[in-house]
């Protein structure tokens, strides 16, 4: 299995949507730099069930943060409640020492999610569709004719402009919800199973453009129930099982302790 880095979607000089917006987040990247996104202690329970408990982690601008588990161990709970779709029980999330559930519209302004089973108005165009998005976000028209052709551009769907995303596959299908999801260049991206059912191109043209937005300095949670492809993407994972994590570590202390 080859572990070398995946590069950027290529594309003309100049032509990455999000260049020169949100630069204030490009440094210090990594673990060196400060955490922006702190989880502490999650928990969420439905009744005597316990979906999550003492769920904790960070991040950093410029990380992609896996988490890895199984259905059924708590990863799309956890997925959830960082979206502000769910309150947890007990615990926090705090970005920039914030508690993001005390002014959960701002918070949510500041996020990019591709759920695990989107819904997408298919009698609508790739450009039409993603057209909507950026009006809800309140984006300028301008901006949006720009951003839209440069995502279209990158992500190799530009000759498809013209059809209907019912006509689409799901890897364009795919990379239409995930240009939707960062039209707004947000801190924090969320994705949920995003290669799920993807062939093998697609998924190779995504998982570099999610490279690409840890390098430009976003935040990134990707969550998966298949190793190889978040130790691929990620620089980080937690793992969960049965709602606890029961790892965390860097992915090359990970291959290194799977011998991978």
């Amino acid at each position: 299995m080859s572990h070398a880095r995946l590069r950027r979607p290529k594309a003309p000089e100049g032509w990455w949507p999000l260049s020169g917006t949100g630069n204030r987040f490009r440094c210090p990247t990594g673990r060196g730099a400060r955490a922006v996104l702190t989880v502490d202690r999650l928990t969420k329970r439905y009744g005597a069930l316990t979906a999550i408990q003492h769920v904790s982690f960070d991040l950093h601008p410029g990380e992609v943060l896996g988490l890895l588990g199984p259905n059924g161990s708590g990863k799309s709970t956890t997925v959830k409640i960082l979206t502000g779709l769910l309150q947890p029980t007990s615990g926090e999330v705090l970005i920039d020492g914030h508690d993001a559930f005390a002014d959960l519209p701002s918070y949510k302004a500041t996020i990019g999610y591709v759920p695990e089973e989107p819904h997408l108005y298919t009698y609508l165009t790739g450009p039409e569709y993603l057209r909507l998005i950026g009006r809800l976000r309140l984006l300028s028209e301008s901006a949006l004719d720009d951003k839209i052709d440069r995502f279209l551009k990158l992500l190799g769907i530009y000759d498809d402009r013209y059809q209907t995303l019912s006509s689409y596959s799901k890897g364009m299908r795919q990379k239409i919800l995930v240009a939707a999801a960062v039209l707004h260049n947000p801190r924090l991206v969320i994705l949920d199973e995003p290669f799920s059912g993807l062939d093998v191109t697609a998924a190779r043209v995504l998982k570099a453009f999610v490279r690409a937005l840890a390098d430009e300095g976003k935040m990134v949670v990707f969550s998966s129930h298949v190793l190889e492809v978040v130790e691929q993407v990620c620089s980080r994972v937690v793992i969960l099982k049965e709602g606890h994590v029961v790892g965390h570590d860097s992915v090359d202390q990970l291959r290194a302790t799977l011998q991978l």
